[in-house]
């Protein structure tokens, strides 16, 4: 089949909804439908499994780069996924039970030799915060336990503590505990539920006034600019999502290390768009979800990853057939 006329379907959440001056779905279908891609609609819920076959309610999709007026979809009709070259599985987390089984329907399609960004097996494996513990020598101390006395004497120790969901995106959730433990009880009840609910406590990186950058990696290469998320004054969080500002940076020597701690695992685990979350000299997050930070690398800078991430896509395909 011709790259031209492939068909690209996206699972996103509703696309009225989206931040257009920001949103990295945008890029990746604005870049497919200038190559020619026929594009399909999806929310969550459009997916569903009939006799073993994945299918979903999905929409024929045209994009616009115009505030204004940013798409047009058409009539809703029923489907096989198998239908489709490749699934771009871009809604936002939690990574919530809805989430899972979403993700495990769009397995059925692999099944059925549909390319997945990213692969199915890979997104349920690589919870976004415990991922990156799989490599030490990249992460500051760290510690994930549901237990009040637990995590009180990490904080003994450490002093300086930021204290988070497993599950949460944007910077919701985080906590900063000072070495005078002020509200530390409170927080870890909150946090845990009460003893019930696993947590990770990091020692606080006072370079986080410096920004928190995402790298983006495409098929394990590092896109050669970062985008420092800095934090509004008196915060912590870095997060866009928080009202941080973000600032593109060449990666420094120190980011190409990094990258080349992970990249063996992340090319044997499939993934072909990755976000990294580099504090100062760590990393603290793996994003495989949904990745984001394009839109503001390429006004910057003038890059194309959505481009680069397309043709990594052609090539995945061009090897399954």
């Amino acid at each position: 089949m011709s790259q031209s006329n492939l068909h690209l379907g996206v699972v996103m959440d509703p696309i009225i909804d989206v931040a257009y001056k920001k949103d990295t779905t945008m890029a990746i279908l604005w870049a497919a439908q200038d190559r020619g891609y026929q594009l399909h609609y999806m929310e969550q819920e459009d997916l569903f499994l009939n006799a073993g076959q994945a299918y979903a309610r999905m929409r024929p999709l045209t994009v616009y780069r115009d505030p204004d007026h940013w798409f047009d979809l058409g009539e809703a009709d029923s489907r096989p996924l198998a239908e489709l070259d490749v699934i771009f599985m871009r809604k936002d987390p939690p990574v919530d039970a809805d989430f899972t089984h979403a993700v495990h329907l769009l397995g059925f399609a692999e099944r059925e030799g549909v390319v997945v960004v990213n692969p199915t097996q890979a997104v349920l494996t690589c919870n976004e915060k415990l991922f990156a513990q799989q490599f030490p020598q990249c992460c500051a101390p760290t510690l994930v336990s549901a237990r009040d006395n637990v995590l009180r004497a990490f904080h003994a120790e450490h002093g300086d503590v930021i204290f988070k969901p497993l599950d949460g995106m944007g910077g919701s959730g985080i906590f900063h505990i000072a070495p005078d433990g002020r509200n530390l009880g409170s927080v870890i009840e909150q946090l845990t539920l009460d003893g019930t609910r696993q947590v990770m406590a990091q020692r606080y990186l006072p370079a986080i006034r410096d920004g928190d950058t995402r790298i983006l990696l495409v098929d394990g290469e590092p896109v050669p600019y970062g985008l420092a998320r800095l934090p509004l004054a008196g915060e912590t969080r870095g997060n866009l999502a928080a009202g941080g500002r973000g600032e593109s940076r060449e990666l420094t020597d120190r980011d190409r290390w990094l990258v080349e701690q992970v990249k063996p695992t992340i090319k044997k685990l499939g993934l072909l768009f990755v976000g990294l979350d580099v504090i100062g000299d760590y990393i603290t997050e793996i994003n495989v979800t949904s990745p984001t930070c394009v839109r503001e690398i390429d006004d910057q800078r003038g890059t194309r990853i959505a481009d680069q991430l397309l043709d990594a896509v052609a090539r995945r395909l061009d090897a399954l057939r």
